[in-house]
C-alpha cells in the first residue's frame, strides 16, 4: 500500500504532500489544477520514463518520494532487500525518483533510490508490478487491440495456462533460431564447397612437400656450410697445424699441444717443492688434454668435409618447396604445419554439413510438433475460458448499470505467432437484441470505460482467474464518458474493489467522488503570474468542505443550494449503498 507522495518542482507543483490510506481515495479538482503531476509523479516512482520537460521551469531537478507499506514475506519485499534497500524502523518503504531539468537541451538526467539505495530505474519497475497496476485512458485505447484482449484472456485462465504460455513462446523463439541457422547454411552451401575446396587443396600441397618440424632451419645452417665449404676447409686446416704441428700452417712447426705439454712437465718437476706449481700443472695438463680432443675432432671434421654441389642443390630445391609452402600458409614450416592442422579440423567440419543440414532439419522438425502440441494447449485453455470471463465481465457490466449488455469473446484460429495460433476478439453486445460490436470499433467511450473497469474487477476477484491481485489500483479517469446513473454504479463497484485493495481514482464525477474514503482536492493559485501548486493546495476534505467540493463539480458553483443538497444526496447513498 502507498502510505504518501511528496513532490517538488514537478510541473505546476513547487512542493506538495499526498497522503494516502486504505480504501477509496479521490482526487478532484479544476482543470489544469496538477492532478495530472500526482499521476505523473506516481508513474516516476513506478519506474515510468523521466521526461526533463516535467520539470519545473527555473528549477535545477525535480523529486518524488513515496512511502509504501509491504506485506510481510511478499516476493517484492525480497527483492527489495536484494537491491541493498533498507526498511525504515516502522516497516515501510521509501522510493525516491529525481529528474534533472537538462542544460543546453540535452536530456536530464534521471536517479532511483530504493530504501536509501541507489539502483536502476528497472528496479523500480519491477517492483511496481507487484505493487501497483495503473489504468487510464491510454489503457482504454489499448483495450481495443486484438492482442491486449489476448493478454486480458491469458491473465484470467490462471497460472497453469501461463505457464503453458511461456514453454509455448520458449519453443517458438527456438524454432525461430535453429530456423535462421538452418537457412544460413543452405544459403552458404556453396560458400562452403569453395572453402572445403581451397582447402582440399592447400592440405594436398602440404601433403606432397610432406615438411617436418624444424626442417627449414635445418636446411638454412645446411645450406650455409656447403656454400662456405673451402673457407671453413681453411679454418678448420689451420686450426688443426696449429694444435697438432704443421710447418705449413703454424709457421714455426711447434705444435701446441707439444707446447703445452712441455709446460705441464716443468711445473710437474717443480711442483715436488711447491704445491701451487702442483696445482697449476694439473690445470695445464687438463688444457692439454682439452687441446688434443679438438685436434682430434678437427681431423674428423676435416675429413668429412666436402665440398658437394649437387647436394648444395638439393638443399636449394627443398628450401624453395618449403618456401612455396611459408608463402601461401605461414611465415615458417612450424606456422605452416599449424595451419594444416587447424584446416584440416576446418574440413571435417565443412565435410560434416550435410549430417549439420538433417540434424538441424529434424531439430525444426521437432520444435514444429512442440509448437503445435503446446498452441494447441492454449487454444484449448483459452476456449473454456472464454466463456467464463466472458459470463463474468457481464455480471460485472450489470453492476454497472449496463444491464442486458453482454461481453463475448471469441477464439479463432489464426497464424501461428510468439503468443500462440488464436486470435482473440472481444465483442460488445450493449443491450438485448442489439448487434455484437468490436471493443476495437464499435464501443463508446463510456462504454469502454466500463467494460475496461468491469474486465479489471473479474480479473483481480473472480474466484476462478488466475491474475495477481495488486495491493494498490490506481484509475485515471476510468469514467470519461459516462455519467448519471453509470457514474453512480462506477463508484460502488470502485468502493467494493476498496474493500481489499488500495484504490486511486482522478475522477470529475461527483457520482464517483461521494463513494470514496479519503477525498483530497488539488487546487492551484498565482505567485507572480505564474500557477503554482504548494502543499496547502492539496487538501484532504471532509463535512461541509466535501459537500462543498462535490457541488463543485455537479454544478461548477459550490455556493448552489441545489447542488449542495444533491451533494448531501450522493454522500447518503454512497453510505447506503456501501
Amino acid at each position: 500500500m502507498i502510505e504518501e507522495i511528496r513532490i517538488d518542482n514537478l510541473g505546476v507543483i513547487t512542493r506538495a504532500h499526498v497522503e494516502l490510506g486504505p480504501g477509496l481515495t479521490v482526487l478532484t479538482g479544476e482543470t489544469g489544477a496538477g492532478k495530472t503531476m500526482v499521476l505523473t509523479a506516481l508513474s516516476l516512482l513506478l519506474g515510468g520514463k523521466a521526461d526533463p520537460a516535467t520539470v519545473r521551469r527555473g528549477a535545477a531537478s525535480a523529486a518524488v518520494e513515496g512511502r509504501v507499506v509491504l506485506p510481510e514475506g511478499a516476493p517484492v519485499l525480497a527483492r527489495a532487500l536484494e537491491a541493498g534497500a533498507d526498511l525504515d524502523d516502522d516497516g515501510s518503504l521509501v522510493l525516491v525518483r529525481t529528474v534533472g531539468a537538462g542544460t543546453d537541451g540535452a536530456a536530464g538526467r534521471s536517479r532511483a533510490y530504493v530504501g536509501g539505495r541507489s539502483v536502476p530505474q528497472a528496479v523500480l519497475g519491477e517492483l511496481a508490478e507487484a505493487l501497483v497496476t495503473v489504468h487510464g485512458q491510454a489503457d482504454q485505447a489499448r483495450l481495443r487491440s486484438p492482442a491486449h484482449q489476448r493478454d486480458a484472456l491469458d491473465a484470467f485462465v490462471g497460472a497453469e495456462h501461463r505457464e503453458t504460455l511461456a514453454r509455448y513462446r520458449a519453443a517458438w523463439a527456438e524454432r525461430g533460431r535453429v530456423a535462421a541457422e538452418l537457412d544460413d547454411l543452405v544459403a552458404r552451401t556453396q560458400e562452403r564447397a569453395r572453402e572445403a575446396e581451397l582447402l582440399r587443396l592447400g592440405l594436398a600441397e602440404v601433403e606432397r612437400v610432406d615438411p617436418q618440424p624444424g626442417e627449414d632451419v635445418a636446411l638454412a645452417e645446411e645450406a650455409d656450410r656447403l656454400a662456405h665449404a673451402e673457407d671453413l676447409r681453411a679454418a678448420a686446416a689451420g686450426a688443426h697445424g696449429a694444435l697438432a704441428g704443421d710447418a705449413d700452417t703454424a709457421g714455426d712447426g711447434l705444435a701446441a699441444t707439444d707446447v703445452v705439454d712441455r709446460a705441464r712437465r716443468l711445473l710437474e718437476q717443480a711442483g715436488e717443492h711447491d704445491a701451487a706449481l702442483a696445482g697449476l700443472a694439473t690445470r695445464v695438463a687438463e688444457a692439454g688434454y682439452l687441446l688434443a680432443d679438438v685436434s682430434a675432432e678437427l681431423s674428423s671434421y676435416l675429413e668429412d668435409l666436402q665440398a658437394d654441389p649437387l647436394r648444395l642443390e638439393a638443399v636449394q630445391q627443398r628450401r624453395a618447396q618449403l618456401g612455396s609452402l611459408t608463402r601461401s600458409y605461414g611465415t615458417d614450416v612450424a606456422e605452416v604445419l599449424a595451419w594444416a592442422d587447424d584446416a584440416g579440423r576446418r574440413l571435417l567440419d565443412l565435410d560434416g554439413g550435410d549430417q549439420r543440414l538433417q540434424d538441424l532439419r529434424a531439430r525444426v522438425d521437432a520444435l514444429d510438433e512442440d509448437v503445435a502440441r503446446l498452441a494447441g494447449e492454449l487454444t484449448r485453455g483459452r476456449t473454456e475460458a472464454a466463456a467464463r470471463l466472458a459470463r463474468s465481465v457481464s455480471h460485472e457490466l450489470a453492476g454497472l448499470a449496463m444491464g442486458g449488455a453482454e461481453l463475448q469473446v471469441a477464439v479463432e484460429p489464426g497464424e501461428p505467432g510468439p503468443s500462440g495460433a488464436d486470435r482473440v476478439e472481444m465483442l460488445l453486445v450493449p443491450h438485448a437484441g442489439a448487434p455484437a460490436r468490436s471493443l476495437g470499433k464499435g464501443a463508446s467511450g463510456g462504454e469502454l470505460s466500463r467494460v475496461m473497469l468491469a474486465i479489471e474487477v473479474t480479473l483481480a476477484t473472480a474466484p476462478d482467474s488466475g491474475a495477481a491481485r495488486p495491493a494498490t489500483f490506481v484509475f485515471d479517469e476510468v469514467d470519461a464518458g459516462v455519467g448519471g446513473r453509470a457514474a453512480i454504479e462506477i463508484g460502488r463497484r470502485l468502493a467494493d474493489v476498496a474493500r481489499s485493495s488500495q484504490v486511486l481514482v482522478v475522477t470529475h464525477l461527483a457520482q464517483v467522488a461521494a463513494f470514496a474514503d479519503r477525498h483530497l482536492v488539488v487546487t492551484k493559485s498565482t505567485a507572480e503570474g505564474v500557477d503554482v501548486v504548494t502543499e496547502s493546495d492539496v487538501r484532504l476534505v471532509t463535512g461541509e468542505d466535501r459537500v462543498r467540493e462535490l457541488a463543485r463539480m455537479l454544478s461548477g458553483q459550490d455556493d448552489s443550494e441545489a447542488a449542495r443538497t444533491h451533494a448531501a444526496e450522493l454522500l447518503d447513498l454512497s453510505g447506503v449503498g456501501r
